[in-house]
């Protein structure tokens, strides 16, 4: 399967980011990241971002619905009563899904068309405040499966991968990252 490296246009437009602001930073590496994976056949799998969608909907319309009921305050008490506590039901369960589910996750996807593993990835990175060090994690999105792999994952300094300008050199970063892909590629199985 051919690679898709940063092309011309890559370079003609570079991303940039404010090197003085590690949210700017962990943004363009995370950004780049989805494309890489993305370009190496995995399809994103965006089922987890619907449900937060979906969650989020239902308490916007329940907080709607709380705010513009037809009846005035103290005949719609218990209405009110129930509408947040409902809100306060749903906020939960959503913090719930984000706290077990996404965790550092910037990318779900699925197994890639043609491959003979059932799982698809789980992309996670961090990049603690007032802290240059990059950490990347690929893992299973089903640990338990079969054919899952053992989760890989390098920490390295952001400063490897942009000049002093704030700008990436996407081929470094490519190569490092399209190295960790392969290597959980190559990982063998776990025994059970």
């Amino acid at each position: 399967m051919p690679d898709k490296k940063p092309d011309a246009e890559a370079t003609k437009n570079p991303k940039k980011a404010n090197l003085l602001d590690h949210h700017s930073i962990k943004h363009i590496l995370d950004e780049s990241v989805s494309e890489i994976v993305t370009s190496r056949g995995y399809v994103e799998d965006v089922r987890m971002s619907n449900i937060r969608l979906v969650m989020g909907t239902i308490i916007i319309v329940i907080a709607l619905v709380a705010q513009f009921y037809k009846k005035k305050f103290p005949e719609n008490r218990d209405f009110l009563i129930a509408c947040i506590a409902l809100y306060v039901v749903f906020n939960g369960l959503l913090q719930l899904i984000i706290y077990t589910k996404e965790k550092n996750a910037i990318l779900f996807t699925y197994p890639p068309v043609g491959s003979f593993t059932s799982t698809g990835l789980v992309v996670s990175s961090k990049l603690p405040r007032f802290s240059d060090l990059y950490t990347l994690i690929i893992a299973s999105s089903d640990p338990k499966s079969v054919s899952a792999n053992e989760p890989v994952q390098f920490t390295k300094s952001v400063t490897q991968w942009f000049t002093k300008d704030g700008v990436l050199v996407e081929g470094l970063f490519w190569k490092d990252v399209e190295a960790l892909i392969d290597q959980y590629a190559r990982e063998p199985k776990k025994s059970k």
